[in-house]
């Protein structure tokens, strides 16, 4: 797999990412012309709507040749509000290119990005572009990089920064640098080059995209400095979704990233069907693959360890499915690391008769991108997405239109908050009618610490209670705790089986699935509900003379401020602050400094809300309190069963 390379292109919006990317793909011969973010024909902007509005909004792979090797590229979206096109894109990768504005030097995103690379372990090759620029500072930019990335970054540009770099991490190294017998970059090259497959260090570039500055140094770098993929054909089956397109003849296809063995046209895979009402465990399905095609568009015939295709035939399979042993992963897959949708807004169609039309749209979009979390009441005949923020939202209408032929409106965009145990008590059901069906049982419920989400245990002995029904009432907590008493999902609780009964004669294998939701929601109501809000830990980067305005903001938003530094003409200022009053607040930051400031987000927890902030959400379905219409709902397994 020497020959191969699986490299992802990361940036902050607007460093110039796309038109790297095009350099790429013309100096090795893919295109013949480059493409224009601005003229809206980049190669990596597929999407109508990428090409009008200048910004990448799905991640693309492109492939390429360089020097006898296969390069697979993916261009991945800058802005915030789609992360989790980036996210996704970090479980397909081998190594990183991250480009950096060399004006700008290292903003808000660019730290993000950088965490989320390290965090993986994936090997990372920084590029300072737009060296061109008025005001572009190859040494502050560096400075900037070293300060707020990494220190072990590594310009290959000048050979004595490049052999400083190097002496300061080997001891050896030093020792000859201090007494006067300095390395030549030759010598510490070799080095580098291991550092940096295996993730220590961040070999730097620099150069300009658009004047086609330093691209073949680049393309050099990629084979020298970044890994191979570490696997073989013959080793036992491993790969991950990690995105999905829909094309007219083929249907529905899955990009896959296979790490280990090997898929082939007509082999059939186990995917997963959904939970099944009787039992409560995971039910499977058998689907043939019925075209694995190449980054290019064509027929592959197989797809083999350390390669990417998009394959078909295996239905709505999820995007992180795990094809194979998932132990032979190198990294995690899973959702909202980067960013976690905080927000929650109405789909509603232009006509009412159009719901049906406009919740299979949305249902398919939600597939593309599980993050959106596309619910339907039916008894609300209400339509809900889960969103990042406002381009998003721009984004999402204009793709039901251009796509779909569907004109929607979205509500003003509402917090999605959580509720928890307001003191303990203990919740009992006594499932015994309409017969035939008998489970009985008591829990122990416990508020619990911030952050610790759900635990359960149980202390009812197998003699008095059969292990598999145990395990049926752990399977059914996460749906059981879906809806609070306040009708948001419940966290931070910790929850003890101490009562279980079974019949011999008059149990189902479903009644303890069915009745688990009841002794939980009894539960919550003798102890009470509290209402928690998300906080965000918000990193502002600013000018100067902007810091005192935006404590002020910090303050009025309900926030603390964590921290405060100083880096020249620059602070980084810390916050927490709630989402509910942090909603707009990129727009009056860029009034505020002028466009000289930025932000990074991410989730830092949950804390009880104030009075008078947030409040209940309308039950999406049956309260298991209202004991016959609930038994009623759940025995005949309305939409979809319990689980709705």
């Amino acid at each position: 797999m020497s020959s191969i390379r699986n490299i992802g292109v990361f940036a902050h919006v607007d460093a110039g990412k796309t038109t790297l990317s095009e350099q790429l793909l013309a100096h090795a011969g893919a295109i013949r012309e480059r493409g224009s973010v601005d003229a809206g024909t980049a190669h990596t902007d597929r999407l109508p709507i990428e090409q009008r509005r200048g910004i990448s909004i799905k991640a693309t792979c492109v492939q390429l040749q360089w020097k006898n090797t296969r390069i697979n590229l993916i261009d991945t979206p800058g802005h915030v509000d789609f992360s989790a096109e980036v996210e996704r894109s970090l479980w397909a990768l081998d190594a990183a290119v991250l480009v950096i504005c060399g004006a700008e030097g290292v903003q808000p995103q660019t730290e993000a990005l950088f965490t989320a690379l390290r965090e993986q372990r994936i090997p990372t090759l920084l590029f300072f572009n737009k060296m061109d620029r008025p005001g572009a500072d190859i040494d502050a930019a560096l400075e900037s990089a070293k300060r707020l990335l990494s220190p072990e970054v590594a310009p290959l540009w000048d050979d004595a920064l490049l052999v400083e770099a190097a002496c300061t991490r080997d001891d050896a190294l030093m020792e000859r640098y201090l007494s006067g017998d300095e390395p030549t970059a030759a010598e510490v090259l070799p080095l580098v080059e291991t550092w940096s497959r295996m993730g220590e260090v961040y070999p730097a570039l620099k150069g300009s995209a658009l004047r086609d500055e330093g691209i073949e140094a680049v393309l050099d770098a990629m084979l020298r400095f970044l890994p191979p993929p570490a696997c073989k054909a013959e080793d036992a089956l491993c790969g991950v979704v990690f995105a999905a397109h829909q094309d007219r003849t083929l249907g529905r296809g899955v990009w896959m990233r296979l790490y280990s063995g090997q898929l082939e046209n007509r082999e059939a895979l186990t995917l997963p069907a959904g939970i099944d009402p009787l039992t409560g465990e995971e039910k499977q399905v058998q689907r043939k693959i019925t075209q694995i095609r190449t980054v290019e568009g064509q027929d592959a015939g197989a797809l083999r360890g350390g390669e990417i295709a998009v394959v078909y035939g295996l239905g709505d399979v999820p995007i992180g499915f795990v094809a194979g042993d998932a132990a032979l992963l190198p990294r995690r897959v899973e959702p909202g690391r980067l960013r976690t949708p905080l927000m929650t807004v109405q789909v509603i169609p232009e006509k009412p008769e159009q719901m049906k039309e406009l919740r299979e749209a949305v249902m398919t979009l939600s597939g593309e991108d599980p993050l959106l979390m596309a619910r339907y009441t039916r008894a609300l005949d209400q339509l809900e997405l889960q969103v990042m923020g406002a381009i998003q939202l721009e984004i999402l209408e204009e793709t039901l239109h251009t796509r779909f032929g569907l004109k929607a409106a979205f509500t003003k965009p509402a917090v999605i908050y959580r509720e928890t145990l307001a003191q303990p008590a203990e919740g009992f059901v006594a499932y015994t009618m309409p017969k035939p069906c008998w489970a009985i049982m008591r829990f122990r419920m416990e508020p619990g610490e911030r952050g610790s989400g759900v635990q359960f245990a149980s202390e009812v002995p197998v003699r008095e209670l059969a292990l598999h029904y145990q395990h049926q009432v752990e399977q059914a907590l996460p749906l059981a705790l879906n809806q609070g008493r306040q009708g948001w999902q419940v966290t931070d609780v910790k929850i003890t089986l101490i009562e279980g009964n079974s019949h011999q004669w008059h149990t189902h294998p479903l009644d303890f699935i069915v009745a688990t939701p009841m002794g939980i929601q009894d539960g919550l109501r003798r102890g009470g509900s509290l209402l928690l809000e998300p906080i965000l830990s918000i990193r502002f980067l600013l000018p100067q003379d902007c810091v005192g305005r935006v404590m002020s903001d910090v303050a009025q938003m309900r926030g603390e401020v964590i921290s405060t530094v100083t880096q020249g003409e620059r602070a980084i200022l810390t916050a927490l602050v709630p989402v509910e009053s942090s909603m707009d607040y990129a727009s009056t930051l860029a009034a505020v400094t002028g466009g000289r400031g930025g932000m990074s987000l991410s989730l830092h927890g949950y804390r009880e809300c104030p009075q008078g902030i947030g409040g209940p959400t309308p039950r999406r379905s049956v309260d298991p309190l209202d004991t016959s219409k609930y038994i009623l709902a759940a025995r005949s397994a309305l939409e979809g069963g319990i689980f709705d």
